[in-house]
């Protein structure tokens, strides 16, 4: 019996700022102390980003919140780069994109697969100019008003 996907912590500003193009399903390294914290909802997506490293992909400001695991030599780090998992096939193809578009990468959600493992969705994506976020915000407002006026 397959469960379905549930989502831990969801990025809310992601697409209000960016114009997301492309989505990616990662894992991710984690130490214990995390996986225990994530569980409990101890995570903000928020001002995280991923990022090229020699070829591999790290993700930066993921924050998760350690300070009841004093016994976890982390606890001091709770910001610390994360490595992504990906096969060299994905990374090329994500490279391409990034490199060639001046696109960027950041996590839209936070959650559990089938199987029961965190993964983050990537998404790939341009970040909207001031005018670019006046008309989302417009057509968001314009659809919100649309729905209200078919309900009654």
């Amino acid at each position: 019996m397959k469960k379905s996907k549930s989502i831990i912590a969801l990025n809310r500003k992601a697409k209000f700022n960016y114009q997301i193009i492309d989505q990616i399903e990662v894992g991710i390294v984690l130490t214990g102390a995390e996986v225990k914290s994530i569980r409990k909802g101890r995570v903000s997506l928020d001002n995280s980003y991923a990022v090229d490293k020699k070829g591999e992909f790290w993700i930066n400001n993921l924050y998760v919140d350690l300070k009841n695991y004093e016994n976890s030599p982390e606890t001091a780090n709770n910001i610390r780069s994360r490595k992504l998992l990906l096969n060299k096939t994905e990374i090329y193809k994500i490279n391409m994109k990034v490199k060639q578009n001046g696109l960027t990468m950041i996590p839209l959600d936070l959650h559990f697969n089938n199987k029961g493992f965190i993964k983050i969705l990537l998404g790939i994506s341009k970040g909207r100019k001031k005018g670019d976020l006046r008309e989302y915000k417009k057509q968001q407002d314009w659809k919100r008003e649309k729905a209200r006026l078919e309900k009654k």
